[in-house]
């Protein structure tokens, strides 16, 4: 075993081996991909606007085009990360679509009385994650575990719904099951977004509906958050991220 001059391990204690690692700009570490550098660098901004969000907090009672922009913003920002560092695509494309959808059906969500334009906005931002997510692999055995837990919410929704809203909000909730349903059929974190995007409509649908929550608008919005960024970063699974 080759030993320094004070009879220690050379491969061990030598600092000029640390040095050499040192001097070529490393810090004994492995370098980080540049394309994890940039995922990093154009994911920061979503990072901000949501810290923003939620030390702000804007009051539920005090609707404004201030608070709709600062709940955007962080969705507006993954849109941009996707245009940023995804593979060009139809894929990416598609999600990006259904971000911008989100991000109006944000803004509707901020007035009571525009509720059921919100509803609608994000139903077509699931439509676009269903055209993403495709039919293959097909796996029917994951729709029949997601039918019966639509079944039941559904069911117990419809006792206390006015009967105006039964229909948007069976259609709505069809839609989404449909998106959760080929989320889990992709898989990654598409499948882990789909849910999360199902919980907080949940938790939203019956805070709303049902009985108030305790921090329900909390729950809400860190999983709705959440789940926007599992089902952008999906896009990044595939080889070839933009260099620009």
């Amino acid at each position: 075993m080759d030993t320094d001059k004070d009879g220690l391990p050379g491969p061990l204690f030598s600092m000029q081996g640390w040095g050499t690692q040192l001097s070529a700009g490393g810090s004994g570490l492995p370098p980080c991909p540049p394309e994890h550098l940039q995922v990093r660098r154009w994911l920061s901004p979503f990072l901000l606007t949501c810290s923003i969000y939620f030390l702000l907090w804007i009051p539920e009672d005090q609707p404004s085009w201030l608070g709709a922009l600062i709940k955007c913003l962080p969705v507006l920002c993954l849109a941009v990360f996707l245009w940023a560092v995804s593979p060009v695509g139809s894929y990416a494309h598609l999600l990006q679509v259904a971000l911008l959808c989100s991000a109006l059906g944000d803004t509707f969500l901020i007035w009571h009385e525009t509720f059921l334009y919100g509803m609608a906005a994000f139903a077509v931002a699931h439509l676009f994650y269903l055209a993403a997510f495709g039919v293959s692999p097909l796996r029917p055995g994951l729709l029949l575990a997601v039918v019966p837990v639509f079944v039941v919410f559904s069911g117990v929704l419809l006792l206390h719904l006015e009967e105006d809203m039964v229909l948007p909000v069976v259609a709505y909730g069809l839609i989404l099951s449909a998106m959760v349903w080929r989320g889990l059929a992709r898989g990654g974190s598409a499948g882990w977004g789909a849910v999360l995007f199902a919980l907080s409509d949940g938790v939203l649908a019956w805070d709303n509906f049902v009985q108030p929550l305790s921090n329900a608008r909390l729950l809400t919005m860190a999983t709705y958050y959440a789940a926007q960024t599992l089902i952008a970063l999906s896009a990044l699974k595939n080889p070839g991220l933009k260099t620009n």
